[in-house]
């Protein structure tokens, strides 16, 4: 086994442990490990990635909804509506350079990690866990899907913030519903790409198998962590990975710019947060999400 072939699969246990604690973020670690860590050429690690995160969910979404965070409704019908979106999306992001959706798909990730920090604007508003209503899932569904199938996302970091901002369901529900909406869009997004692309199918399903592992964990600590920390720890992760993409895949200067400019933000928020009485990352409430 080659250097990076144990790495690879190493670090496909974190993909499974993002996907069963937050519900998202697979495809935020798979494409960049596929890429700079395996070799795969961006429209081969984004087409991989899609299946790897398909398969992971629908087995982590299981021990989910045994604990009764999954809403089956809304999932399936927000899944059904994206899985045509994702299907056009995978056709269309066969023909597009792969540097141009790499960059995409990190500015995706930067401007979904800001909402999920920042939690919704009406921050008085209580979490539900009932079903949302059809058309607004319907809706969503199909512009969450078409970014999926377009960029590689199986959709968590994008479904998430859906279901949890928009339609006000409790992170932990919301976490376990986004894994049978990625797994359902993720397969759609990936018929897409097989019309443009090949796999290696041992690598894939080694990987798979790896994530798996990994989905078991994270679903079990999903339930023991609090809310409003589940939020922004999303926030934050997949703020970092958008940065780190953007670093690889920008020419210089503009990768320095980026560097340079996300430090100096994250030494203000810090200095804000812990120096400053009167900042407003102060004044979000524990139960803000």
């Amino acid at each position: 086994m080659s250097l990076a072939l144990a790495a690879t699969l190493l670090l496909s246990v974190v993909i499974g442990l993002s996907l069963g604690l937050l519900g998202g973020g697979g495809s935020v670690l798979t494409v960049p490990i596929l890429t700079y860590v395996a070799g795969l050429d961006p429209k081969e690690a984004i087409a991989a990635s899609l299946f790897v995160v398909g398969a992971t969910s629908a087995a982590s979404s299981i021990a989910h909804a045994r604990k009764g965070r999954v809403k089956w409704r809304t999932g399936l019908v927000f899944g059904a509506a994206g899985m045509g979106g994702a299907f056009a999306g995978g056709l269309l992001g066969g023909h597009i350079p792969g540097t141009i959706l790499m960059i995409a798909f990190a500015l995706m990730m930067v401007a979904t990690s800001l909402a999920m920090i920042r939690g919704r604007k009406n921050k008085t508003a209580a979490t539900h866990n009932s079903e949302l209503p059809v058309f607004k899932v319907i809706i969503e569904g199909l512009i969450v899907g078409l970014v999926t199938g377009l960029v590689g996302a199986g959709g968590g970091f994008l479904v998430v913030p859906a279901l949890a901002l928009l339609g006000g369901l409790s992170m932990p529900v919301a976490v376990g519903t986004s894994l049978v909406v990625i797994a359902m869009k993720s397969f759609a997004g990936l018929g897409g790409y097989l019309t443009i692309v090949s796999l290696d199918w041992g690598l894939v399903a080694g990987v798979t198998a790896t994530a798996i592992v990994g989905s078991v964990i994270g679903s079990r600590l999903a339930g023991h962590i609090p809310e409003a920390a589940l939020r922004k720890a999303f926030g934050i992760f997949v703020l970092a990975m958008g940065v780190f993409v953007l670093v690889q895949e920008l020419p210089a200067p503009a990768n320095t710019i980026v560097v340079i400019t996300a430090a100096v933000l994250a030494a203000a928020a810090i200095t804000c947060r812990y120096a400053v009485p009167a900042c407003p990352l102060r004044r979000v409430p524990a139960t803000a999400l």
